[in-house]
């Protein structure tokens, strides 16, 4: 799986060499071969609630679509799959449209409050429900409420990382609670003990 070959076409190779980082990229097509997803792609992916995917149309335009749902709804198949329940959206298809021609797509995962991006460049299946219920139980969001209209699986032909550079760290508001709980403690601690103390020195008078 090595992204740089794959994404370094001749017309990149050519601005990479005339703009000056030909060099330094030339290297790491050498050195940057991973065998599928590591522990840390895996981790990183379970802990995911959004990704971007762009897709080909057959009128020669990219499209980029937002594909969200609850923290680890993008499951890992094994270490060079992955795969979703596409759920019930706005109806206009593109994206299956697009797939269904060309299953060639790229996706961006991406973790604001980690500051990290993970680009992979895939190959897309599209499985209705019907046809492989045993994959449709695990791919399915635990305690999510949802309508499935299909399944996607995204077979994995390169993957890297981006650097974290203007990527600036958000937080849902589940992860600012999550954040902040141990402070409510604390001051729910305090308060008790404020109480304690003003009904001793009620009791002193």
């Amino acid at each position: 799986m090595n992204y740089s070959q794959l994404a370094f076409t001749d017309a990149v190779k050519k601005l990479q060499e005339r703009l000056g980082s030909r060099h330094n990229y030339e290297r790491a097509e050498k050195m940057s071969y991973v065998d599928g997803l590591t522990d840390y792609e895996i981790n990183f992916i379970a802990n995911i609630d959004s990704f971007y995917m762009a897709s080909y149309g057959e009128n020669g335009y990219p499209y980029i679509q937002h594909r969200g749902g609850p923290k680890g709804f993008i499951k890992v198949i094994d270490n060079e799959t992955i795969g979703i329940v596409d759920f019930v959206g706005n109806r206009q298809y593109i994206s299956t449209g697009n797939i269904s021609k060309n299953p060639n797509v790229s996706l961006i995962l991406l973790s604001y409050p980690l500051r990290a991006r993970m680009k992979i460049y895939a190959e897309a299946e599209l499985i209705e429900v019907d046809e492989d219920h045993g994959l449709y139980e695990f791919l399915s969001p635990d305690d999510y409420k949802f309508k499935p209209e299909r399944m996607m699986v995204f077979h994995i032909k390169a993957y890297d990382w981006n650097c974290p550079q203007h990527i600036t760290p958000k937080y849902s508001i589940e992860e600012v609670e999550e954040l902040i709980e141990p402070q409510k403690k604390y001051i729910a601690s305090l308060e008790q003990q404020v109480a304690l103390l003003k009904e001793k020195l009620r009791d002193q008078k």
